[in-house]
Parts: C-alpha cells; sequence; structure tokens
C-alpha cells in the first residue's frame, strides 16, 4: 500500500492529534470552574482540601500508569493506543455526569488518569515520527495550541453549567470525544518506514526487551538532567492549570463563572502565542546551534518567574491577567520544546518510553503541589505559595543551561 504522507500528510497528523490533545486537556480542566456548580449536588466539594485530593487522585494515577503507556507507545501501534485512549476517557466524561457522590468522582476521576495517560508519550512521539529536525518544534508547539484550546474550553464549563447543568457539559462533552475517536479510526495512520530497505534492517518484530531499554534510559546522565527539567516546571505548571481560576476568584473577588473563563483564557491564548514563536525560533535556532531548542525553552521559563510572583502576589485584574498572559507565553515556548530536546538525547524508538517516564515525574509533582495548595487555600496562603515557586523554576533554568549538551539534532545509536 502506497504510504500517503508523503508530504502534506504529516502536517494532517498534527492537525488530527491537535483536535484529541483539545479534549484531552477539555476533559480534565473543566472540573476545575465546574466545582461551585458541583459542590451545590456533591457538599464534600466545598472543601478545597477534598477538591485537591479530587485532582490529587487523577494526577497519581496518570503519573503510575504514564511509563507503562510509553512502553506500550514504542511496542505497539500509537495510532490504535491513541483511538482506544480517546474512546475511553471520553466515555468516562459523559458518565461523569450521572455521578451523585463524591465517591464516584473521585473513582472516575482516577480511570480517567489511565486512560488520558496513554495519549501524550504516545501522540508526541506519533508526531516526532512524522517530523524531522527542521520542522519538529513547531510540529509540536501546533499540537500544543489543542492543549491550551481545550484548558480554554475548559474553562467554560462553568458558563455552561450555570446556563444548563453541570451533569449536561459532562455529557456533552463526553460524547465529542466518542464521535471524534471515530473520525481517527478514519484518518490517522501509524509511521511507515521511509524505504523498503528500512523495514528490512529494522523488522517491526524486532524490539528491544522492556528492561534493556529501562536500563538505557536510566543510565543516561542527560535524561536524568531532563527529567530533573522537565519535573520542577510541572511544578508551577500544574498549579497555575489547577489552581488559577480559585485564585482569580479569590483575589480579585469575582464569581467562578467569570474567573474560570478569564484565567483560562489569558493563559491559553498567550500559550498559543507562545509555542508559535518558541517552535518557529526554535527550529530556527538549532539549523545554527545544536543547544538552540535548550536556549529557546530556557527563555521561556525565565519569563514564568517574575509572572509567578505577580499571579501569586498580585490583587488587580490588569496585575494578574498581564502575569498570566506573560506565563502562557513562556510557559508556550518551554512546552514546545520538551519532545524535540528529548530527541536530541534519547532514539526513536526509545522516545514513548522516555517521555512516559519523564511524564510520570512531572505529574507526580503536579500531584503533590494540588494537594499541598489545596491545604494552602483552606489556610488563605494560595496566592503567597504560587508565587514563591519561581524559586525553584530559577534553579532549573540554571542546571538546564549548564549541563545540557547535545551531540546531534535527531540522535540515533
Amino acid at each position: 500500500m502506497i504510504r500517503e504522507e508523503k508530504k502534506y500528510y504529516k502536517w494532517v497528523v498534527v492537525a488530527l492529534l491537535c483536535g484529541v490533545a483539545f479534549l484531552n486537556y477539555m476533559d480534565r480542566q473543566m472540573l476545575t470552574t465546574m466545582r461551585p456548580a458541583m459542590q451545590v449536588d456533591i457538599e464534600e466539594l466545598q472543601s478545597a482540601t477534598n477538591f485537591g485530593y479530587l485532582m490529587g487522585i487523577f494526577l497519581w494515577v496518570y503519573g503510575f500508569v504514564s511509563p507503562v503507556a510509553g512502553i506500550a507507545a514504542d511496542r505497539f501501534s500509537r495510532k490504535w493506543l491513541i483511538i482506544i485512549s480517546l474512546f475511553v476517557w471520553s466515555t468516562v466524561t459523559f458518565a461523569m455526569g450521572y455521578a451523585t457522590t463524591f465517591e464516584e468522582v473521585y473513582w472516575l476521576r482516577a480511570f480517567m488518569g489511565i486512560s488520558e495517560a496513554v495519549y501524550i508519550p504516545t501522540g508526541l512521539s506519533l508526531i516526532a515520527d512524522f517530523h524531522q529536525e527542521k520542522t519538529r518544534s513547531l510540529a509540536i508547539g501546533i499540537h500544543m495550541i489543542g492543549i491550551y484550546l481545550g484548558q480554554a474550553s475548559g474553562g467554560f464549563g462553568a458558563v455552561i453549567a450555570e446556563a444548563f447543568s453541570w451533569h449536561g457539559a459532562f455529557h456533552f462533552f463526553g460524547m465529542a470525544g466518542i464521535v471524534y475517536s471515530f473520525v481517527l479510526l478514519l484518518f490517522l495512520k501509524d509511521k511507515r518506514p521511509a524505504s523498503p530497505e528500512t523495514a528490512i534492517k529494522k523488522p517491526a518484530h524486532e524490539k528491544t526487551p522492556t528492561l534493556k531499554v529501562l536500563a538505557l534510559l536510566l543510565t543516561n546522565i542527560s535524561f536524568w538532567i531532563i527529567l530533573f527539567y522537565f519535573a520542577v516546571p510541572s511544578l508551577p505548571g500544574w498549579a497555575v492549570k489547577n489552581w488559577l481560576p480559585t485564585l482569580f476568584a479569590e483575589n480579585l473577588k469575582i464569581p467562578m463563572s467569570e474567573a474560570g473563563p478569564i484565567s483560562t483564557f489569558a493563559i491559553a491564548f498567550s500559550s498559543f502565542i507562545g509555542v508559535i514563536i518558541g517552535g518557529i525560533l526554535s527550529d530556527k535556532w538549532v539549523q545554527k546551534n545544536l543547544r538552540g531548542r535548550i536556549f529557546t525553552s530556557a527563555i521561556g521559563l525565565g519569563l514564568t518567574i517574575p509572572s509567578l510572583f505577580l499571579i501569586g502576589f498580585g490583587h488587580t485584574l490588569f496585575h494578574v491577567v498581564s502575569a498570566a498572559i506573560c506565563f502562557g507565553i513562556g510557559w508556550g515556548m518551554y512546552d514546545a520544546n520538551n519532545m524535540p530536546i528529548l530527541c536530541q538525547f534519547v532514539p526513536a524508538r526509545r522516545r514513548a518510553t522516555a517521555y512516559g517516564i519523564m511524564n510520570m515525574t512531572g505529574v507526580f509533582s503536579g500531584a503533590f503541589i494540588t494537594g499541598l495548595l489545596g491545604r494552602s487555600s483552606d489556610a488563605g496562603h494560595l496566592g503567597r505559595d504560587l508565587g514563591l515557586l519561581a524559586v525553584i523554576v530559577l534553579v532549573a533554568v540554571v542546571i538546564q543551561l549548564v549541563f545540557l549538551k547535545p551531540t546531534a539534532n535527531d540522535f540515533s545509536d
């Protein structure tokens, strides 16, 4: 069968997966802004600590499953893993609309963590398969736009819940994902070998044993540095995703139906700008300097440092929205380059496994900070503690700039 990805199909893949990323983050983000509507029916959600537990269980399960998902994505069809993952988590979202107790929401959220964990390492690896050095950061960046639009749309969950019901919001978005999984079934394809000779050299059935793959990764010093650099910014990254609507509502004294859309749209729109800037800049810079992606990523994280202080300590609409926009631009520049930087240190057949491990460490950081800030919110210190996260981001930037020195744009062994 003739390969369809000649020149244009690699961008079709990005467009299709952009839609999956949109649904992935919309489904997980909408719970944050629909809390006020849900807590009328489920009283346990009135406690910020309990809500932190609810967000945390998703992250812990998501984190534990991520390495397994990465290993699976390096051994089985990435197309089918993506389709099954989307179908399952969308079904869970639909079922959330029928939940009547905190326990039901809690366990549905845990099951969503299992199904959603499969997508990110699989989807990013599939994009990296199709896009080589000159377009990889931009392709990953465009894919991230789906994530940011999903976050923004999830923020409007509060509006839908207020106009209709929170049950209806879950039913609508869940059904949208179920339908889209059938669209992928028709149009999404795995990357095939570039030539018959390539297929002969690397038969599909020749796979490195899982334990050997893990050993090769965990004895790679550069991978440990990337792991640290990925995990530490995840603390403020997840904190902003999960708690920014609450912080906006508290600091600006506005209802969640306004705070949710304002905060999530500010982050999503600015991150959209950031991934485009970061993707184009990185793809051009790396052609002249192999550390170009690393420098672009460091510039992005540098922008988040003053932003976190202003988000945490600002009390006017201008200050907190400006800070959120600056954070989003910086985060987008950083986000667009995580997988491309990994590709400079890890070969293609181990990338999904590597990113699965990275995702696990980042998500565990998110689970930790989400629970911590839940208790911080109950104690009235949410803004202060969020602002202080800027210090550890600075440490991560310094370590990355000092120690990460790639020798190739697309590593192979």
